[in-house]
């Protein structure tokens, strides 16, 4: 491997060029129209214009960007997250054409990618698994009898889903089939796939990922756990680790059972295994990100470990070094994504031009970002402007920290996510770390703004 190609954009995309560059190896950036005067453009040792503003027509046209590596001699492709980085067919097409691809295996994609699949393959190891339907389900008077099964209230999911698209709520037997609809409808306009399976919803659950690592030749760590229950409409805002209620047993159960799933479909990149915790602390399996995940610098600050370097480095068929034992975790830390959102306005999106950005600095805060004072954020893309990483030697001074990074973030043309930050970092639910999945949603539908003045509330 000799040159990557870095087919994403935005922050995700200058953190695979760095990486890249400190291995010594060469960089190519691809880019659409919109973001001819992005920062990972200007990062790269080279860069290719592969399409008008809309992903379609850019960012998901694997032609285009099979003729950027064929026109600058890439031999590899770092797919970043989102786009095509879960997509199997690119994956294999990458294989056919000679390109190393950054990430798992097109079997190992299409496998863990189906959630039914990813689902009875965790019930193989033993790994608690939500109760559901045991695949897709067809027609809407199967998956009606199935429900009643299983039980109200009921998730229908899209079967091939992610970022929290193509799925709806049905709470009862009357509202089930225009939400089953509604399901498909949503998950075949988002991943040109209708099917749909079934799962029982978890009443006021956390939900918590373990990072996986593994190497082509069988050996696995994994990095601890990250809470991700901070999260609007199952969208995530903040991501934090250790988790505040999480004991150092069921913290090795869960990191164990997220081995016993990578082992059993030969894992060999870095991932994520995603589990659900109820109010009595029982985890169930719920999905595994076969790709780098938004929140990965939440483990990088706590274990002092390359993500993006060690992923690289599987890639070129190196062996995972260290033993399980020997993972230290260092501190606390937050991971706080300011977005281009009014929190007032239900996080209305806010494109448009930055006039001024001002970042945060001084000891144990990272700011990842692709953005700058003048940079236009486009609307066709994600509404993230920098991820703020704080790191404390616990949890109350890793909230001063943050505090103190985001009373010094200043950002000037667009709305954007401090004020929801700073808000909680004032909340006693929050500061107690005694919340759930619903807790910011309960939020909205409760009218708050997120300002300072309500955060004793």
């Amino acid at each position: 491997m000799k040159k990557v190609l870095v087919a994403n954009r935005g922050e995700i995309a200058v953190r695979i060029i760095r990486a890249c560059h400190d291995l010594g190896l060469n960089t190519v950036a691809v880019y659409s129209k919109a973001d001819s005067e992005a920062l990972h453009v200007l990062h790269a040792n080279e860069a290719i214009c592969i399409g008008e503003a809309p992903s379609s027509q850019s960012y998901l046209r694997i032609p285009n960007i099979l003729s950027a590596c064929e026109i600058t001699g890439a031999d590899a492709i770092h797919p970043g997250y989102g786009f095509l980085s879960e997509n199997p067919n690119f994956a294999s097409i990458c294989e056919s054409c000679g390109l190393t691809f950054i990430g798992p295996s097109p079997k190992t994609i299409s496998l863990l990618g189906d959630k039914s699949k990813a689902k009875a393959l965790a019930r193989s190891v033993r790994c608690p698994v939500i109760p559901g339907s045991a695949g897709i389900v067809e027609t809407v008077e199967i998956a009606l009898k199935e429900a009643k099964k299983i039980g109200f209230p009921i998730f229908i999911k899209a079967s091939a889903g992610g970022g929290g698209k193509g799925i709806r709520i049905a709470h009862t037997p009357d509202d089930f089939a225009r939400m089953f609809a509604a399901a498909r409808a949503e998950a075949e306009v988002s991943f040109g796939n209708p099917d749909v399976y079934l799962e029982k919803m978890i009443v006021n659950p956390r939900h918590l990922e373990i990072q996986i690592i593994g190497d082509i030749y069988g050996n696995y760590l994994h990095l601890g756990e990250r809470d991700c229950t901070i999260q609007r409409r199952r969208q995530k805002l903040i991501e934090e680790s250790p988790s505040p209620i999480l004991t150092p047993s069921l913290r090795k159960k869960m990191g164990d059972a997220a081995i016993h799933i990578a082992k059993a479909s030969k894992y060999h990149t870095v991932g994520t295994v995603e589990f659900l915790l109820d109010e009595k602390n029982k985890f169930y399996f719920m999905e595994v990100n076969t790709r780098i995940q938004v929140e990965h610098t939440v483990t990088e600050a706590l274990t002092g470990i390359d993500l993006l370097k060690e992923q690289i480095r599987m890639a070129m068929g190196e062996k995972l070094e260290g033993k399980q034992k020997n993972i230290r975790y260092d501190g606390h830390v937050f991971q706080f994504r300011i977005n281009a959102e009014n929190p007032a306005k239900k996080f209305m999106p806010s494109p448009g031009v930055l006039d001024y950005y001002i970042p945060p600095g001084g000891p144990n805060v990272r700011i990842d970002s692709a953005c700058y004072s003048g940079y236009r954020i486009p609307p066709y893309y994600d509404s993230l402007i920098a991820k703020l990483i704080v790191k404390g030697k616990d949890r109350e001074d890793a909230m001063k920290i943050a505090k103190r990074a985001l009373k010094e973030f200043h950002i000037g043309g667009v709305d954007s996510t401090i004020s929801f930050h700073q808000y909680l970092l004032d909340n006693e639910t929050f500061k107690s770390g005694k919340y759930n999945l619903n807790f910011i949603d309960g939020l909205i539908e409760e009218g708050c703004t997120f300002s300072k003045d309500e955060s004793t509330e």
